[in-house]
């Protein structure tokens, strides 16, 4: 116990007996201050204990919460990674089935083509000199040719022939459905790598249809000679 020096001298001067007793219930103040201090203490950390414990419940409860939806998550991922497998499959499958389906319409479009050029073997020499003064000599055919480049090059229609007596090489294609675009390329990748190779290039097309009006004008102004296939 702490007992000031003021009152210590003033407890000297008061009888023993006094003294004692005075002391005593000193004792007794200080005792009981102490007790009420540690007993508000207790209860304010009893407080504080029961909020901290009312924190981890509710920490406990957000990350129970958490862990369901990070459960519930995974599953989504787990499926859409599934899903997405799938697709990948599908997908692998359409396209094998649009390259099948390209190479069934490519090798169709092939075989038409060359089911009207074999008309137009027959037919051209004909039409040729009745419609052009051209005279074939020989037999038109399917043919390799170096172009001007030194490279092999497809002529799926070719032949020899004269006109007022020059001579005249034939250049023709088939093509199931004829377009503006077609005839360019016809020109591009025929008729221009040939071009001071062959000698009077006489260029020849042959068609079941056109594909688009004005192509008919077109072909002419490009000096090609244009036939139907009901023209054979």
């Amino acid at each position: 116990m702490s007992i000031s020096a003021s009152l210590i001298r003033k407890l000297e001067a008061v009888p023993q007996q006094i003294r004692e007793v005075l002391i005593d219930l000193i004792e007794e103040i200080e005792r009981r201050r102490e007790e009420s201090v540690t007993k508000r203490e207790f209860n304010e950390l009893k407080e504080i204990v029961r909020e901290l414990a009312q924190r981890v419940n509710e920490l406990a409860e957000a990350q129970r919460r958490t862990e369901e939806r990070l459960n519930r998550l995974e599953v989504t991922v787990e499926e859409l990674a599934q899903a997405q497998k799938r697709t990948e499959r599908e997908l692998q499958l359409l396209v094998a089935e649009h390259r099948k389906t390209r190479e069934q319409v490519g090798g169709l479009s092939i075989t038409v083509g060359y089911r009207l050029e074999d008309e137009a073997f027959k037919a051209l020499p004909h039409l040729l000199e009745r419609d052009y003064g051209i005279k074939v000599e020989g037999r038109l055919r399917r043919k390799f040719l170096r172009d001007n480049r030194g490279d092999y090059l497809e002529v799926n229609i070719t032949g020899e022939g004269r006109r007022n007596g020059e001579r005249v090489t034939i250049v023709g294609e088939g093509k199931s459905q004829l377009s503006r675009r077609e005839v360019d390329r016809f020109i591009r990748r025929k008729l221009k790598r040939l071009e001071g190779v062959l000698e009077g290039i006489f260029p020849v097309l042959v068609t079941y249809m056109i594909s688009e009006p004005g192509v008919e004008e077109y072909v002419k102004e490009k000096g090609i000679a244009l036939y139907y296939s009901y023209d054979l």
